[in-house]
């Protein structure tokens, strides 16, 4: 891998990683246009998703700090409420990925193709919550503006967005809004409840290069692994903020126009 290519790699990941299109389709895609060699990806893959971890944690670092400060109160407060329905949300993702983790990959595989598919999804699901959001009647009396079967359905939608081209902000995002949780509620919660199945989806991995059942490659060097984590941290601070904003004012339904223009074009390229 050339340190240009990690460079664009990481922009590709760290401004797609909140946005909602699918950083994991959108990294496929990368890798198959710039032709970019298989050895040595999964290296590279997690350290652009660590990467981007961090700068989720640094644009809610305030939220973050101050809902464990609630939560060591050992009371049950609105951060201990907080806390425990993000935990909720965390269930059926961390089902799939300790049970089901290998029978997802063997059934979505690593095929463009497949991510054109999910990438239809993605823009039909944005697309609804737009269209749906003027008819649902959004008066949430929940704590935190999230109910606890709300935030068990906004798991489960981000256990199915394992599947590369579901994009995870998307999928949740528009999920919750469907069910009725109001915009300024929804994109903290989608970044937040991500954070403990992504470092722990990282960690796994780190796991089996480190115990050999995945082997960690020769192929990538140290400087296009640390361009590639620069790249993807600082694209992801900006689209991490933007994501924000967006959810709160702008219509969903032009991520998913652009999801169906790139699933249109795979699937005509393929």
């Amino acid at each position: 891998m050339e340190w240009w290519e990690s460079i664009l790699m990481g922009l590709a990941q760290g401004l797609t990683e909140f946005l909602p299109v699918s950083s994991s389709g959108h990294l496929m895609i990368a890798r198959d246009l710039l032709g970019v060699q298989s050895e040595g990806f999964l290296d590279f893959t997690v350290t652009v998703h660590f990467a981007t971890v961090l700068s989720t944690i640094i644009v809610f670092w305030a939220p973050i700090k101050k809902l464990f400060g609630g939560f060591f109160k050992f009371k049950y407060n609105d951060e201990t409420d907080y806390i425990l329905k993000i935990i909720v949300s965390m269930i059926p993702v961390a089902v799939v990925g300790l049970f089901f983790k290998d029978k997802v990959e063997i059934l979505f595989g690593d095929s463009l193709r497949t991510v054109a598919f999910c990438l239809l999804v993605t823009a039909v699901l944005l697309c609804l919550s737009d269209v749906l959001s003027g008819r649902i009647n959004r008066v949430n009396n929940s704590r935190n503006g999230i109910s606890w079967w709300q935030a068990l359905v906004v798991g489960l939608a981000q256990a199915v967005a394992v599947a590369p081209g579901l994009s995870r902000s998307g999928t949740t995002i528009a999920t919750g809004l469907i069910a009725g949780v109001k915009r300024e509620n929804m994109a903290q919660f989608s970044f937040l409840m991500v954070l403990v199945p992504i470092l722990g989806e990282q960690l796994l991995d780190l796991v089996d290069m480190l115990s050999g059942e995945a082997a960690i490659s020769s192929g990538i060097g140290f400087m296009p692994l640390a361009l590639g984590f620069l790249s993807a941290f600082l694209s992801g601070l900006f689209a991490c903020k933007v994501m924000v904003a967006l959810v709160k004012r702008a219509r969903l339904s032009w991520f998913g126009l652009y999801c169906l223009v790139v699933a249109g074009l795979i699937l005509f390229f393929a």
